[in-house]
C-alpha cells in the first residue's frame, strides 16, 4: 500500500527497457516474466503489476500467468490491449477508416476483458494511441468520435465484472491523438456504462494540464479509475521518475486526492532506461508520494483549504513552503 491506496506498478518497470536507439536494452532488469516478476516483488509494499495483452499473457498461457502471480503474492491490477505495436494498428484501431480493422480493435478489447476476468483483475486500459491522424484533411472527426464511442459501449458491456477505463495522451504515435485531454475524455465517457478513466500524471502535463485540477474535474464526473505515476519536462512522455521535475504539482495533487477521498491505485508508469537497480527506483517513486501525503499532513488540509478559498498566492506560497519545510 501507498499512504492507503494500492500501490502499482506497470511490469516493464523492471524490465531491461529497450527503446529505438538500443532495442537489446539498456539493462538492469529482468529478461523474462518470471524474473521481472522477482524484481518487482522484492519492492516493499506493491500491490499489483500491469501487463500488456499479447506480450505478457494470451489464450496459451493466462492460466501459467496467473499462478506466477499468485506463487509471488502478486495481483494483476490491469490489463492493457496491445493496439499500437503492430501495423495493423496504424491509421487506427477503434476510428480506424476501414471497417473491418475498427472489429478487430473491438475484438482485440473483448479478448483482453476475457484474460482480465480469468486473473481475477478489475481493470482493462484502453489507450487508443493509434487512433488519430497526422495531417489536415486526414480525418473524419465527427464519425471517429461515434465509432470510438460505439466501440466503447460494445466492450463495456462485454464483461460486467471488468470495468473498462480509458487513457488520453495529446500525442505519440500520431501527431493528434483523439482522446487528447482531460476535456476530450469527459465529454466521451461521461455518460457510459462501465467506463471510466485514467489519468496518467506524463500525459496529463504534455496536454498543459494543472493535474491536480484534472483529477479533481474527473472525480466530479465520477470517472475517477486510475492514476499512472511518472514525471516529465512537459514536451515529452518521458516516463521519469516520480518527483522528479514537479514537486508543487504533486504536493497539491496529493491534497486532492485527500480532499476526494481517492482509493483507487497509484500505479507506476515509469521507463527507467539507464538506471540498473529497478527495485531502488520503484521504491524512490513510493517515498516520493509518501513523502507528498506527508507534507500536507505538516500544514492540514484545513490550513490548504483555506488558502484556496482566499485565492491568496502569498499564503499558498507560504503553505508550500512549510509543507516541504525548507
Amino acid at each position: 500500500m501507498l499512504a492507503g491506496h494500492p500501490f502499482g506498478a506497470c511490469l516493464p518497470t523492471f524490465s531491461s527497457c529497450a527503446d529505438r536507439y538500443c532495442l537489446s536494452g539498456y539493462g538492469g532488469g529482468g529478461k523474462t516474466m518470471e524474473e521481472m516478476l522477482d524484481l518487482a516483488k522484492k519492492v516493499e509494499g506493491l500491490d499489483g503489476l500491469e501487463i500488456v495483452g499479447n506480450w505478457h499473457v494470451n489464450d496459451q498461457i493466462v492460466d501459467k500467468v496467473g499462478k506466477m502471480f499468485k506463487d509471488r503474492g502478486l495481483k494483476v491490477c490491469m490489463v492493457t490491449p496491445d493496439l499500437w505495436t503492430q501495423a495493423k494498428w496504424g491509421r487506427g484501431s477503434f476510428a480506424a477508416p476501414d471497417a473491418a480493422t475498427r472489429k478487430a480493435g473491438i475484438a482485440e478489447i473483448k479478448k483482453s476483458m476475457d484474460w482480465a476476468a480469468q486473473l481475477d483483475c478489475p481493470y482493462i486500459d484502453v489507450w487508443p494511441g493509434q487512433d488519430g491522424f497526422d495531417y489536415p484533411f486526414q480525418a473524419d472527426y465527427i464519425e471517429a468520435d461515434k465509432w470510438i464511442k460505439d466501440a466503447l459501449v460494445e466492450c463495456a458491456a462485454h464483461q460486467p465484472k471488468v470495468r473498462l477505463l480509458v487513457e488520453y495522451k495529446p500525442k505519440e504515435p500520431r501527431t493528434h491523438c483523439f482522446v487528447s485531454t482531460v476535456g476530450r475524455l469527459l465529454l466521451l465517457i461521461k455518460d457510459l456504462p462501465n467506463v471510466g478513466g485514467l489519468i496518467d500524471w506524463g500525459h496529463a502535463l504534455q496536454s498543459g494540464e494543472n493535474i491536480a485540477e484534472s483529477a479533481a474535474l474527473m472525480h466530479a464526473y465520477g470517472k475517477l479509475d486510475y492514476i499512472h505515476l511518472n514525471d516529465n519536462y512537459r514536451s515529452w512522455d518521458d516516463d521519469m521518475m516520480v518527483g522528479a521535475i514537479h514537486l508543487v504539482e504533486y504536493l497539491e495533487l496529493a491534497y486532492w486526492l485527500k480532499r476526494i477521498n481517492y482509493k483507487g491505485y497509484l500505479t507506476l508508469d515509469i521507463f527507467p532506461y539507464r538506471e540498473q537497480d529497478k527495485v531502488a527506483v520503484a521504491m524512490q517513486c513510493k517515498r516520493w508520494m509518501e513523502a507528498f501525503f506527508r507534507a500536507v499532513d505538516r500544514v492540514g488540509m484545513d490550513a490548504f483549504a483555506q488558502a484556496i478559498a482566499k485565492g491568496d498566492a502569498t499564503a499558498t506560497s507560504e503553505l508550500i513552503r512549510k509543507a516541504i519545510n525548507i
